[in-house]
């Protein structure tokens, strides 16, 4: 999903990788021009089958296949992996034998993904959870659709959906600060409705020259500067001027932060 690296629960993966699947194969052989279905497929059943009671190096893996197999065969990284000094070292092996049994419908697997996405970033629109999974929209709209939800519509008349008994804090509910790690999702472009991060600092957060951001601190729930952990404190650098009485909030956040750190 995302082409990108994420540690599920054992639960989760089968339904991941069923609600995934085709709209992760329709949109490699649209980004891959060259890539033929059939020969991709008949490439994974032989990967599949080299692999059985083994593990495969990333390089191993490349030289198997020139086109990339991932959404066509269930694969899990194993140990020894790679690491953030040592990048690219990284060990496959079967899902089915790391993992378990892989039986899931598709259906069941896309309102998986729904009911995780609404659990973590709802109320959501529908086009939020398919940017975020890639699950094509007309497979993810009858699912939404079928799903007991509870829907609202934002400033704009646009649908936001959410989970039953997901709780809705009361309009007026004031917003402590809060301090973010780097690379939070909450910053994420395909979150960019949440409006968490201000667009006129996006570029100040990403930036091709520090693609995985900067840690940032929240004020009223919008980032409002950056952070770091130095000589034991966390040192603050907002963005503009704060607001009376923020600063005081923001200390004693980051004195509890910098404990965290020690």
């Amino acid at each position: 999903m995302r082409e990108t690296i994420h540690l599920v629960s054992r639960r989760d993966y089968p339904l991941f990788a069923a609600g995934i699947r085709r709209s992760g194969q329709e949109w490699r052989l649209r980004v891959d021009k060259q890539a033929d279905d059939r020969e991709i497929a008949a490439t994974a059943r032989k990967l599949a089958r080299h692999l059985r009671g083994r593990t495969i190096s990333r390089k191993e893996l490349v030289a198997f296949s020139a086109s990339p197999v991932g959404h066509w065969v269930n694969l899990v990284r194993v140990p020894p992996c790679g690491t953030w000094e040592q990048r690219g070292a990284h060990t496959y092996g079967l899902a089915s034998e790391w993992v378990g049994p892989l039986e899931a419908r598709e259906d069941d697997g896309i309102e998986h993904l729904a009911r995780r996405y609404l659990g973590a970033f709802g109320p959501a629109g529908a086009k939020d959870i398919a940017s975020w999974s890639k699950v094509s929209p007309k497979r993810l709209a009858p699912v939404l659709e079928r799903m007991r939800l509870r829907r609202f519509l934002d400033e704009a008349g646009t649908e936001l959906l959410d989970l039953p008994r997901a709780p809705l804090p009361h309009p007026e509910t004031p917003v402590p600060v809060r301090f973010l790690p780097t690379w939070d999702a909450m910053l994420l472009v395909h979150a960019r409705r949440t409006l968490v991060l201000p667009e006129a600092y996006r570029e100040r957060i990403f930036h091709v020259k520090t693609p995985h951001s900067f840690p940032t601190f929240l004020v009223d729930g919008h980032v409002a500067g950056t952070w770091r952990y130095e000589e034991g404190r966390v040192r603050i650098e907002p963005f503009g001027r704060l607001p009376r009485g923020v600063r005081a909030e923001l200390e004693d956040e980051a004195e509890s932060l910098a404990a965290l750190h020690a």
